[in-house]
């Protein structure tokens, strides 16, 4: 599956730089090099064997100089869906399988981005399972009032994705249990957005880090202290918040 760089799609949520890999990394609760080998793939090769590769299967455009940010919001949205899988405690290998099973349906060039995943995907991915005789990948659906559906690990994730016309254009991040924040790439530059308050993100993190206490921030962004101490604590562990 080759995730590309929205070839044939003109709308700004494939094509408008809005996140650094680091960044997108810390929103879906996903260690930065894991990140980087679905963003970008990799090559290996050690000495005597041969050489290992994967292609992307999260959209990331290509390097600016001085620019850290590669990832737009579809791409935001395919690295949940990924972490959506592999929470599931599935290997690496199998869970690139199931992606590359989604993504090679139809002509979605974006499927993990895509409303037919919802649609259609559990019934996809249930299907090929069973054809190839995959009980693990089998796992990862049951059915629900006489539908296939995804298994709750996997809907957990894709219930905080929203969507306008057959593509995402809203998420709640997934790094926090509660609803704290949400992403909408055509408001603040895609900075994420506390629920309560709705006071941009890094407006937030930036008065914290010079020193203000939490609960001057709270009183200021109207912004619950629980909310901002939650998300700070998901997305920057405590030893890095201050």
């Amino acid at each position: 599956l080759r995730q590309g760089q929205g070839a044939g799609i003109k709308d700004s949520r494939f094509d408008r730089r809005l996140y650094s890999g680091a960044s997108v990394a810390r929103y879906v609760g996903m260690h930065p090099a894991t990140l980087r080998t679905w963003a970008y793939g990799y090559r290996r090769q050690a000495a005597g064997r041969p050489v290992l590769s994967q292609s992307p299967v999260i959209t990331a455009l290509d390097p600016i100089a001085g620019d850290a940010r590669r990832i737009p919001f579809i791409g935001l949205i395919e690295a949940t869906v990924v972490q959506a899988f592999r929470r599931t405690g599935l290997s690496m290998q199998r869970i690139r399988g199931a992606l590359e099973v989604l993504g090679s349906q139809g002509e979605l060039e974006h499927a993990l981005a895509s409303r037919h995943l919802y649609s259609d995907g559990a019934q996809v991915l249930y299907d090929y399972a069973r054809r190839e005789g995959d009980r693990q990948l089998r796992l990862l659906t049951v059915v629900v009032t006489g539908q296939r559906v995804f298994h709750e690990v996997i809907s957990q994730y894709l219930e905080r994705i929203s969507f306008n016309d057959n593509w995402a254009d809203q998420l709640v991040l997934p790094v926090t249990d509660r609803k704290l924040l949400r992403v909408r790439p055509d408001v603040a530059g895609g900075d994420p957005l506390f629920m309560n308050g709705g006071a941009p993100l890094s407006a937030v993190r930036s008065r914290f880090a010079v020193g203000e206490p939490v609960e001057s921030l709270a009183a200021d962004y109207d912004v619950p202290t629980l909310d901002i101490i939650e998300a700070f604590n998901a997305i920057w562990p405590a030893r890095e918040a201050a």
